[in-house]
């Protein structure tokens, strides 16, 4: 079974026995075009690239014989947005949901256009990220281009139609659009009114068990797999990443840090949250999962290491070791709390729990007898922190969880681990796993196909977990420091604004 994640920053193929054991791995990178604070786009035929290479990789790695293959099963990132012609020719860049350029326009949706009536019928936020914005900011920004648009589509809708011929979209990237009604599973008639397009400018919807097969002409033998393989066009990074670490039951809650971060869990039917904290998106019929996404997650570590730490990466290189191993190790001689140094890590706007993208980040509490290492705990606790925050909004909605599931690039640190134990005052439980995404999508391969009738094959393809327990004396620290915390990011939320548009004036946008 091949797991494919399409992710913002690369994409993975993970090559797995029918029991979970991996076989073989690929990833290949690419970039970010981000030429100002607000512009996050990326080129659409590198992702595609991207995708034979990691799929012909692991087939090459492994030295399976293509009538092996079960399935290829695919993950893919949310929110984003091509604009194409009658050839499938690109007419734009693939947007990305971190690009900002729409915030004008969610403003409007969300004040002029009865957005949060929407939001409880479609699921996702009223944010920049959500492509319904997009399309808005599109239209007014570049009405010719808007004009000659065949149809509008998620870079996953690319990949399968140069795979295939036909333009598909899964319910779970639907849900992520802003444009389906979560209930009838159809695209919501106000929505594209308020987008000014027609459903025919929206590719066709489909289960995310819908399997695909008939590689166009040339394919299988790049790929290096059969013509009737089947493809499982699968579901979003953030559903499957819950399947994959096995957070598929009530009051099981996934808590992901990659270069962003989300907190998720599943329930059994369409949920919103009546303040329009947390998004809900689709995985089947009977699974939903709700939760928050943040913008700033370990990007904000990479920020520390190139800007703070150049000694520190220097040192790590002599050394033969990592250069994040030496910062948590730094970290780690600061006692919980920093000194009473508070970070909140809104450096590139944020998603849950403010929706904000004219948030920006600050350290409070500075005084001389902080140095360098407080500032590099207290931006993995205000990472936490502001974890936390969603948790705290979802918890309304589904009480306390009965379990906390860490994954991600966070995992790697024990010291960021035991923060979240600590901040969120429970036990955190950790997956041997990493690649969740990638084995939530041959999950849903093998449901998807009738090898199995229940998601809970998962436990059994998971492997080994580890697990953190909440030290008192630092609960008790991070306890005082979070009302703090939330003052803090109140009282300045007036002045986010301001200081966005002086940034942006500066930057000449």
């Amino acid at each position: 079974m091949i797991g494919v994640d399409i992710g913002t920053t690369s994409t993975k193929a993970v090559l797995f026995e029918e029991n979970g054991a991996i076989v073989a791995q690929a990833n290949m990178g690419y970039p970010l075009h981000q030429p100002s604070p607000s512009i996050a786009e990326q080129d659409p035929e590198q992702i595609l690239r991207a995708v034979f290479h990691t799929l012909s990789n692991v087939m090459r790695q492994s030295a399976v014989t293509p009538d092996k293959i079960l399935f290829v099963s695919f993950s893919s990132a949310m929110h984003s947005v091509i604009a194409i012609d009658q050839l499938g020719k690109p007419l734009t860049a693939c947007i990305t949901w971190a690009d900002n350029r729409s915030a004008g326009s969610a403003l409007r949706l969300k004040n002029e256009f009865n957005g949060h009536e929407l939001y409880l019928r479609t699921g996702t936020p009223i944010h920049p990220m959500s492509p319904i914005t997009k399309l808005m900011w599109l239209r007014e920004e570049q009405p010719q281009l808007f004009q000659q648009t065949y149809k509008f589509i998620s870079i996953k809708e690319y990949i399968f139609a140069r795979l295939f011929g036909e333009y598909i979209i899964d319910h779970s990237i639907a849900s992520s659009t802003g444009m389906l009604n979560l209930e009838l599973l159809e695209w919501d008639q106000e929505a594209l009114e308020i987008a000014h397009i027609s459903p025919g400018q929206l590719s066709r919807l489909v289960p995310t068990t819908e399997i695909m097969q008939g590689l166009l002409p040339g394919l299988a033998e790049e790929l290096l797999l059969l013509p009737t393989t089947p493809f499982v066009v699968g579901a979003s990074d953030g559903v499957l990443s819950n399947l994959g670490v096995g957070a598929i039951k009530p009051g099981v809650v996934a808590a992901t840090i990659g270069t962003s971060g989300a907190i998720r869990t599943v329930v059994d039917h369409p949920l919103t949250d009546p303040k329009g904290r947390t998004f809900c998106y689709n995985l089947t019929p009977k699974h939903w999962v709700i939760g928050g996404p943040v913008n700033n997650g370990g990007m904000l570590f990479r920020w520390v290491r190139d800007e703070f730490a150049a000694s520190e990466v220097e040192t790590a290189k002599r050394l033969g070791i990592d250069p994040y191993e030496v910062l948590t190790r730094i970290a780690e001689q600061v006692p919980a709390g920093s000194g009473g140094l508070l970070f909140h890590p809104y450096l590139t706007g944020e998603r849950a729990p403010l929706w904000n993208p004219d948030a920006r980040g600050s350290f409070f509490g500075l005084s001389m007898n902080h140095h360098k290492e407080h500032m590099i705990r207290s931006v993995l606790e205000g990472v936490i922190f502001n974890m936390y925050m969603v948790l705290l909004a979802m918890e309304e909605q589904i009480g306390r969880p009965s379990k906390i599931l860490a994954t991600g690039g966070f995992a790697r640190s024990s010291v960021w681990r035991q923060m979240m134990s600590d901040i969120f005052d429970q036990e955190v439980i950790i997956p041997e796993s990493i690649e969740s995404s990638c084995l939530g999508a041959v999950v849903l391969g093998l449901y998807a196909t009738g090898r199995v009738d229940s998601f809970d094959v998962v436990f059994d393809m998971i492997g080994s977990t580890y697990q953190h327990d909440p030290i008192d004396e630092h609960t008790k620290v991070y306890k005082q420091l979070l009302p703090i915390y939330i003052s803090v990011y109140r009282s300045l939320e007036s002045q986010y604004q301001a200081i966005a548009e002086f940034q942006r004036e500066q930057a000449g946008e």
